[in-house]
């Protein structure tokens, strides 16, 4: 496996012994780090979910009393058991979302968003948040499939950007009728989850070969982190963008 500290084999080099026990120790960073990040978010995020539904749940059912109990232990001696949150968690959100569904559920939503509706402040709160969440959650066209480039700020600089769905409506037939056109999120870094909507003529447009995830990462790392290379496929209308830029 070849790391970012790797000397080049091809490169003569006098390496002391400082000089290779540091080269070792960023290497182990550089393995150690992300599966270490990814463990304490996944037990932080596990810890959260807990310390939100337990309190919710009977102490008698809580799975540290229930170990002492079973095991005959002290009770001053504290058993820290996360996960049962979770599975709390998930089996409530698949049994609200199966009542939902039913002709029964979706009556008692309908009158519960009538209600909201009345209300000044807390129906602008909820309708922004149901949008994001139905964005996010819902399984629909509405997501982003595939990245692209695009001229932005002036000719001449490309930015990296995500396409979200093609334009409609008004906002197609008055700013460029001639043409299809399509939304595009353009995201900033480090920090992807704000950004810029943009339309753009869709002749405009060049679509990438790459993966969301992998765009996603270019623009997080500040171009520092790459997709691995994989053959591009270039058509004849990217050819012809190419050729006028």
């Amino acid at each position: 496996m070849n790391t970012p500290f790797d000397l080049d084999p091809g490169t003569p080099r006098r390496s002391t012994l400082m000089s290779r026990l540091r080269a070792s120790f960023l290497t182990g960073l550089v393995v150690i780090a992300p599966v270490g990040l990814t463990i304490w978010l996944i037990w932080s995020v596990v810890g959260w979910i807990d310390g939100f539904v337990l309190p919710l749940v009977p102490a008698a059912y809580h799975p540290d009393r229930m170990l002492q109990d079973f095991f005959g232990m002290d009770p001053s001696i504290q058993i820290n058991v996360r996960g049962l949150g979770v599975i709390i968690f998930l089996m409530f959100t698949i049994l609200i979302g199966w009542i939902a569904k039913g002709f029964i559920g979706r009556s008692l939503i309908r009158f519960a968003e009538s209600l909201v509706e009345r209300t000044p402040v807390v129906r602008t709160i909820y309708s922004g948040i149901k949008q994001i969440s139905e964005t996010i959650f819902a399984q629909s066209d509405r997501s982003f499939e595939t990245a692209c480039l695009i001229e932005y700020p002036r000719k001449g600089v490309w930015a990296l950007g995500f396409i979200s769905t093609d334009a409609k409506g008004e906002v197609a037939l008055k700013a460029d009728p001639t043409g299809p056109m399509v939304s595009v999120f353009l995201p900033t870094t480090p920090n992807p989850t704000s950004g810029f909507l943009l339309f753009f003529p869709k002749r405009d447009v060049i679509e990438l070969d790459m993966t969301v995830e992998d765009a996603a990462k270019l623009v997080i790392s500040a171009g520092l982190v790459y997709p691995s290379d994989r053959p591009v496929e270039v058509n004849a209308d990217t050819v012809k963008k190419l050729r006028k830029s």
